[in-house]
């Protein structure tokens, strides 16, 4: 089998390697199998785009609405070679999934809008399939329910997507929760790597990133302690069995 690709732009090593982790338990992948890019400090580490089965971008602490200035180098970095990635993936139809962060470099790359209009606080919020996410092959392959509980954090969304683009899932804070592009390009708002303890953990080390009240945190975890979110993390598994080459 041709290995998969783990994009990861966090620059906490601790972090990442928590996010790597996870990646590896919800697909199923081995170490081999999975290669680690991470972006904020290296380049993509494959050049050819054909020898790999496909690409899976994670959450970051980036944000490609903010304005360039404000910007870090290493974000400004990041960005640059994602979206470098981005035009071979769509030209050569390699299949890729982005999560949170990959939701607005997809949607930028192919032309949405991605602002702060539709961000939500960290918290466990109800996702609904549409009509063409029913009938998605990944979404069938994972098996998620028309309505599940996804996690969420992030302070930019989808405003407005292009009119090629296909939404498959939405929320009532957030309305595009999940889109395709092309054939096998999908971005979800929502985050598949991250369960309910992770995402805890997640949120201990980004405490004063604004996605939350730190005052609140606590009371935030102990609400989250209380939900059941194990269907995005299907999406890895099926993403990992559909797309192997």
């Amino acid at each position: 089998m041709k290995p998969f690709v783990q994009i990861a732009t966090r620059p906490e090593d601790d972090v990442a390697l928590t996010e790597r982790e996870a990646v590896l338990a919800f697909t199923g992948l081995g170490e081999d199998d999975l290669i680690w890019a991470r972006l904020d400090r290296d380049p993509f580490p494959v050049e050819d785009l054909e020898d790999i089965s496909g690409i899976i971008l994670c959450g970051s602490p980036f944000t490609v609405s903010e304005p360039e200035e404000s910007k870090p180098e290493a974000e400004k970095r990041a960005e640059k070679e994602i979206f470098r990635v981005l035009d071979q993936v769509i030209v050569q139809d390699i299949p890729f999934l982005g999560a949170c962060y990959g939701i607005g470099t997809l949607g930028t790359h192919q032309g949405a809008l991605i602002d702060r209009t539709y961000g939500e606080p960290l918290g466990a919020v109800e996702v609904t399939l549409t009509a063409a996410g029913l009938e998605d092959p990944l979404v069938k392959e994972a098996g998620l329910p028309t309505t599940f509980t996804g996690l969420v954090g992030h302070k930019e969304a989808v405003h407005t997507l292009p009119s090629f683009a296909t939404v498959l899932a939405s929320g009532a804070t957030a309305p595009v929760q999940m889109f395709r592009v092309g054939t096998r390009q999908y971005a979800t708002q929502f985050h598949p790597e991250l369960d309910i303890p992770s995402i805890i953990e997640r949120a201990r080390a980004y405490r004063d990133h604004g996605y939350f009240s730190p005052d609140e945190m606590e009371d935030i975890f102990t609400a989250l302690q209380r939900e059941t979110a194990d269907a995005p993390p299907k999406l890895l598994r099926a993403f990992a069995t559909l797309f192997a080459r």
